[in-house]
This record gives C-alpha cells, sequence and structure tokens, in this order.
C-alpha cells in the first residue's frame, strides 16, 4: 500500500465494517414488527404485554448505550464492537427459542445491549478515523446500513410469514449470520487513531492515518489531535463548561426529538397498524406493506448520502423535520375515518420514511458523532444516545395506550408536532459542520461559549 497518498479502499471497508453494526441495529429493531403478529398469538400477549414484547430490546439499548461509550473510552472503539458482536448473536439464538415471554424479553434484552453500544461506537469510530471532506458521507453510511437491515428484516419477515405460527422463531434466528460477519470483520480494521493518540499511542496513530490519508495529510492531522487532546481535561464536567454545555443540550434535545417525531411507530408497530386500523387482511399482506416502507427508507438515505456533504446538515435536517410535520399530521387525519384506504395510508406512510430517511435519519447521527471532544467523546455520545433510546423507549411503550387514549388521530397529532420543534430547533440553534475537522468543530464551541458561524 502507498502510504503516500492512502488508500480509500482501505477506508471504506473499515467504514463498512463498522456500518455492519447498524445493519444489525436495523435488523434487531425492525424484525419484532413482522414477529409481533404471530408472537402475540402464540405465547398469548395482552396489549401490555405486547408493548413489553417490543419494548424489551430497547431497555438493552438504554444500557448498552450507558455503558458502550465508557467501555470505548477506556478499552478502545475496536474492541468494544467486537463484543456487542458476540452479543448480538447471543441474541439471536435467546430470543429465537424463548418459550415465555420472559425468556423472549431476555434475548431481546442482551440484543439491545449489543445495539446500543454499537450506535454509539460505529458512527463515532468512522467520523474519527475519516477525512473531514467524506465524513458526513461515511458516517451516513452508518444509517444506509440501517435502513438496509430494516427492510432485509422486512423481506425476510415476509418470506418466513408462509412458515405458519413458529415463522417468527426463524425472523430472529437469521441475525446470527451478518453478527458473525460483522465480528470476522473486525479483525481487519484498525483501532480509531484519536484513540491512539489518547493512550499515548501516537506512531500507532500516524500509520493508520498514512493509510487512510496519505504521508503527509497523516502528519499534519496527528498534530492538530495532539494538540486537541492535550488541551482536553478528559473529564464529565467538561461537558458542562460554557461553551461544550451547549453542544450538549443541542445533541440531546436532537437525540429526542430524532425519537419522538414518531417514526418508530411505522418500524415497530407497522404491520399492527395495517391489520387493526386499515383492515389489509392477512397477516402476510400487512407484513408485505411494510416491505414498500423499507424500500423507500433505503431509496431515500442513498439521496441523503449524496447529499450530506454538499448541501450540509442543517439544510437535510430542517427539510425532514418539515416534511415530516405535514406527514403525521396527514396520517393522523386519514385515521379520522374508521378504515382509511389501505393505499392512502400506505402512501402517506412512505412520505413519512422518505423525509425521516433523507435528513432526520442520517443527519442527527453525523451530528452527535462530530461535536464532541476527543477525550469524552465516547461518554458525551453515550449520554445523547441514551437520551436517544429513553425517548424510543418512550414511544414504544406508550403508542398503543396512546392510540386508546386519543385515537390514531390524536396520536399521531402529537407526532406532527414535534416535528415542527424539531425544525425550529435546527433552523434556531443547530451549527453548520459540513467541511470542518473534529478538531476545528471543537474548537469553536469554546470562544465565548458558541460557534462562530452556526450558518457557515
Amino acid at each position: 500500500m502507498n502510504l503516500d497518498h492512502g488508500s480509500r479502499v482501505y477506508l471504506y471497508f473499515a467504514a463498512l465494517v463498522a456500518a455492519t453494526s447498524g445493519f444489525l441495529f436495523g435488523f434487531d429493531i425492525a424484525v419484532i414488527n413482522g414477529a409481533l403478529l404471530f408472537l402475540r398469538d402464540q405465547l398469548h400477549l395482552s396489549e401490555i404485554q405486547t408493548e413489553t414484547a417490543a419494548s424489551a430490546l430497547l431497555f438493552g439499548c438504554i444500557l448498552g448505550a450507558s455503558i458502550g461509550g465508557w467501555l470505548s473510552d477506556r478499552f478502545g472503539r475496536r474492541r468494544v464492537l467486537m463484543l456487542s458482536a458476540a452479543l448480538f448473536a447471543l441474541s439471536a439464538f435467546g430470543a429465537a427459542s424463548a418459550r415465555s415471554l420472559v425468556e423472549f424479553s431476555g434475548g431481546r434484552f442482551i440484543g439491545g445491549i449489543a445495539i446500543g453500544a454499537a450506535s454509539v461506537l460505529a458512527p463515532l469510530y468512522i467520523a474519527e478515523i475519516s477525512p473531514a471532506r467524506t465524513r458526513g458521507r461515511l458516517v451516513a453510511l452508518n444509517q444506509m446500513a440501517i435502513v438496509t437491515g430494516i427492510l432485509v428484516a422486512y423481506l425476510a419477515n415476509w418470506l418466513l410469514s408462509f412458515g405458519g405460527a413458529s415463522s417468527w422463531r426463524w425472523m430472529f434466528a437469521t441475525a446470527a449470520i451478518p453478527a458473525a460477519a460483522f465480528f470476522v470483520g473486525l479483525l481487519f480494521v484498525p483501532e480509531s487513531p484519536r484513540w491512539l493518540v489518547e493512550k499515548d499511542r501516537s506512531q500507532d496513530a500516524l500509520e493508520v492515518l498514512a493509510r487512510v490519508n496519505g504521508r503527509a495529510a497523516a502528519v499534519t492531522e496527528l498534530g492538530q489531535i495532539e494538540e486537541a487532546v492535550a488541551g482536553e481535561s478528559g473529564s464529565l464536567a467538561e461537558l458542562f463548561q460554557p461553551g461544550l454545555r451547549r453542544a450538549l443540550g443541542i445533541a440531546v434535545s436532537l437525540a429526542i426529538l430524532q425519537q419522538v417525531t414518531g417514526i418508530n411507530t411505522v418500524l415497530f408497530y407497522g404491520s399492527v397498524i395495517f391489520k387493526e386500523h386499515v383492515g389489509t387482511g392477512s397477516d402476510t399482506s400487512a407484513i408485505f406493506a411494510n416491505v414498500l416502507v423499507g424500500l423507500v427508507n433505503v431509496l431515500a438515505t442513498i439521496v441523503a448520502l449524496s447529499m450530506i456533504d454538499k448541501l450540509g446538515r442543517r439544510p437535510l435536517l430542517m427539510f425532514s423535520s418539515g416534511a415530516m410535520a405535514v406527514g403525521q399530521l396527514a396520517l393522523g387525519l386519514a385515521f379520522l375515518s374508521p378504515h382509511p384506504p389501505a393505499a392512502l395510508v400506505l402512501g402517506i406512510m412512505l412520505v413519512c420514511a422518505a423525509s425521516f430517511a433523507v435528513g432526520l435519519g442520517p443527519g442527527v447521527w453525523v451530528v452527535l458523532s462530530e461535536i464532541f471532544p476527543t477525550r469524552i467523546r465516547g461518554r458525551a455520545m453515550a449520554i445523547a444516545t441514551v437520551s436517544l433510546w429513553c425517548a424510543c423507549t418512550l414511544l414504544t411503550m406508550t403508542f398503543l395506550s396512546l392510540t386508546r387514549a386519543l385515537s390514531a388521530t390524536g396520536a399521531f397529532a402529537i407526532y406532527s408536532s414535534m416535528c415542527v420543534i424539531t425544525f425550529l430547533l435546527v433552523w434556531r440553534i443547530v451549527p453548520e459542520t459540513k467541511g470542518r475537522s473534529l478538531e476545528d468543530i471543537e474548537r469553536f464551541w469554546v470562544p465565548g461559549g458558541a460557534p462562530r458561524d452556526k450558518k457557515s
């Protein structure tokens, strides 16, 4: 390999391996959608128990996100990702072999720990290994992997649904295959160069940077990283200093709002919505409707990948939240009819999925991976990601109950209002980070406690 010029192939291989965790993230999140129809009948679940089954994974996500950043700051990004891969496989077998709600929830909880840790570390690792000019696109690759995992889960659910009442077991078991591939791939990627500098391994960091970006650029970038690390205390108290306190507030707000816009009602309960509120007929046809949602999700994410480093983070986030506000309101209005046309509901869901995937889906993860100092980036991002998973858990555990209390129209009206709040937050407060090095992003929070140019 020519270290004078670096290797784009090496960079993309490392990013793709890390993004495999996103595929497992998406698959495990979405597989419950179709499986839930069979699972609740076979295990005789009540409405509250159905919400518990859907939410067990998310409680694990909260724990995984809570400890993932701390573990990665201590042991390295790569090692903790390898631990996540092992937990993904264990969860697949545990959920597939469950004989009761308790056993099923335990298996899903383990998978949630893996997702929580990986959701912190995959975008963080990709951001730390990527040059500024391609960082947004490569971090968004993780979101591409997530939506691909969602689509594959929907397809697997649909194909396996013809197998009868016990097909849900195979739906969960298939996740063990990509989990094994993820673990093997991690054996061939480097540790984060910024983490290596923190651990006084600058020579190792230089070698990684040279393989990614060429020797000359690596020497310059290494100097910037060493300067940034030398000026950091590494204490979480640093996050509550005037400048970084603002960064933390933005990160946590974006993380929560990404979830309470309501997109996961489609990802988790899409089949239930089509079966009970639209009346699409068979379980198989209800599951197939989700395949179309997953396909649009993937196509819109491809658009986001091509635009996020050109247009920037803010324009996509604003467009996404604005379009979702309209879509969620339209969905609520559609449910004013006791049995709205299936084509209408599906069409609006496709608009909501596309709107989310082109902006809020990848954009939030990109911003979270960019705005914190190197030495505490893992733990700081964990705070934001825990907030995200808490919001996701709240949404998932209350959707059926909220729909019963306020009707589907009332529930989606609330989600629409959250989209409006998200638009206003991005418009007024969120800075643009396109094209800036991580060290420059870190520095521009500090003078005066605010970024120098929030719209540049």
